[in-house]
């Protein structure tokens, strides 16, 4: 199994349950084995299993190191289950399986599962549609001063009283020379430079393979960008959305504990495992994942970039995606990570559980009410423990607003409003403007480029000391000395031969004369 994700794409958890199946039929160790006075060949034991499974996930960058003895359990069972593995006898289906000397066998058949395949004409309606869709942002409607839509989602007095003042203040600046843009143009627009940011993050050629992107509501990524408190947590104008009082109570005292723990709060033993246990209560019976049902295939791709040289990909691609959550969503996701993280890293936070430490334990109750997909997916809690985990070390990044997206929006509504140009009907048309993004490249090439740009600043070094003239000629020659005993090759290239180095210093390369053969005389004898 390769332990690089692979490139972004649709159905990626079906992937990847093949990819782990193929890996464990390959590479799990077959031997004799005997039970009940008989020998078995060609098998292995249900903690021999465990074992090696466990070994493989926890090396593989796609689940990653913080994966459980007992969720390789629950993977085997799933194994039993699917019919990747059979016991001795040949039965399976069941979930009858843990972590003993219990025998098991692979079965003849295949346990691949068949990816499922779209109907060419349909993938082509989608791909036009979407290409409907970015032609519309530059074909805008009559640009005439019309009230803007009402939506569920409100922005504060506040926000509305800035954004009427700077519209005033452009129009009076150029009264003749701007044209006000409809809300529902803005809105579009919104939609359309975060989808062609995300795209080029991910350097997939479509994303309709990953997100419908009629799903996307802008005007949820707009509410989400402008509505936030000083910490950077959205804030719900509708408090019938937010949290209960209760659960930011108990959400509070355990991410300020010891300190929120005043003699006000009833204190026994016991007394934080309670108050942890009514927040997973809270959380774990959410209609839906807080990621939610529509983007899982969206945020199950991200996953395959948590490789090192990718990190900083997966990192700007989860803070674009999780824009696009409602922001009660996005809300409650803030709070909660910003509780887990706190509570994980918390050295005077009680021991909550008898077997599991604190970040395990965060990572086991939290992972499916943050990923889960509307349909039973045999990976699930591997893929959610693997992103919540992500999640909790880089949130601050992750769950805060990218003020690039604002000035690149603003950009394109300012180019809009001062570059259309009137048409025939009525309609005015924006040329597109032009955007440069770095390109994504492979891991290869990412160790290629690594060490060749360490070798030219290692070659600057060395140029830097053979022409600094402050350095006496012997602490030149010790420097020049140091650095071929470090680097052999390099210096070897700058210096092919001896007469190069001596020229340096303007000396004649000293040849070692041979030393003089003394031989000694020949006595004769004195005998004639």
């Amino acid at each position: 199994m390769d332990p690089r994700g692979g490139p972004p794409g649709p159905y990626r958890a079906t992937k990847l349950w093949n990819e782990v199946t193929t890996s464990f039929r390959a590479g799990m160790p077959l031997r004799k084995h005997r039970q009940h006075f008989k020998k078995y060949g060609n098998c292995f034991t249900a903690g021999e299993a465990v074992d090696w499974l466990y070994d493989l996930l926890r090396n593989n960058t796609n689940f990653g190191p913080e994966v459980t003895r007992q969720q390789t359990i629950q993977l085997l069972r799933k194994f039993l289950k699917n019919h990747v593995i059979e016991d001795i006898k040949g039965r399976w289906g069941s979930e009858n399986l843990d972590d003993n000397n219990q025998l098991f066998r692979f079965p003849p058949t295949s346990p691949l599962k068949s990816l499922p395949r779209r109907h060419p004409e349909l993938r082509k309606n989608n791909i036009e549609n979407i290409a409907k869709d970015k032609e519309s942002i530059f074909k805008l409607r009559n640009l005439s001063h019309r009230t803007p839509k009402k939506h569920g989602l409100f922005y504060s007095q506040e926000n509305r009283e800035k954004i009427n003042h700077e519209v005033t203040s452009e129009d009076q600046e150029n009264p003749t020379d701007n044209r006000e843009l409809s809300q529902e143009d803005v809105e579009d627009v919104w939609k359309y430079i975060i989808l062609l940011y995300l795209q080029t993050i991910l350097g997939v050629p479509a994303l309709e393979e990953l997100i419908n992107p009629n799903q996307i509501i802008p005007q949820y990524i707009m509410y989400n960008m402008a509505n936030t408190s000083k910490h950077g947590v959205v804030v719900l104008q509708d408090k019938s959305d937010d949290l209960p009082h209760w659960v930011l109570s108990a959400m509070k005292c355990l991410a300020n504990w010891p300190r929120s723990n005043d003699t006000s709060n009833p204190t026994y033993v016991g007394f934080e495992r309670d108050v942890f246990r009514t927040i997973a209560d809270y959380f774990l019976e959410l209609s839906e994942p807080l990621l939610t049902f529509e983007y899982y295939e969206l945020f199950v791709n991200i996953l395959g970039m948590l490789q090192p040289h990718l990190e900083r990909v997966a990192i700007d691609a989860l803070q674009l995606c999780c824009l696009l959550l409602p922001p009660p969503n996005r809300r409650k996701l803030q709070l909660l990570m910003r509780m887990i993280s706190r509570m994980s890293q918390n050295v005077d936070m009680p021991r909550l559980h008898d077997a599991m430490g604190t970040r395990s334990l965060m990572i086991h109750t939290f992972s499916r009410c943050v990923l889960c997909c509307a349909e039973e997916v045999d990976l699930d809690e591997l893929l959610a423990a693997r992103l919540v985990s992500f999640l909790m070390d880089h949130h601050q990044e992750i769950l805060q607003v990218p003020s690039y997206l604002q000035t690149a929006v603003e950009k394109h509504l300012d180019y809009l409003r001062k570059s259309c140009v009137k048409t025939p009907g009525e309609v005015l048309v924006a040329p597109l403007p032009t955007y440069s993004y770095c390109k994504q490249i492979s891991a290869q090439e990412f160790d290629e480029q690594k060490v060749s740009t360490s070798q030219a600043a290692i070659a600057e070094l060395l140029e830097t000391i053979i022409k600094n003239k402050s350095l006496s000629v012997k602490e030149k020659k010790r420097k020049l000395k140091q650095f071929q005993k470090e680097y052999p090759l390099l210096y070897q290239k700058r210096f092919p031969t001896t007469e190069s180095e001596a020229a340096l210093f303007g000396d004649k390369p000293t040849i070692k004369q041979p030393m003089l053969s003394l031989r000694k005389p020949k006595l004769h004898s004195l005998r004639y």
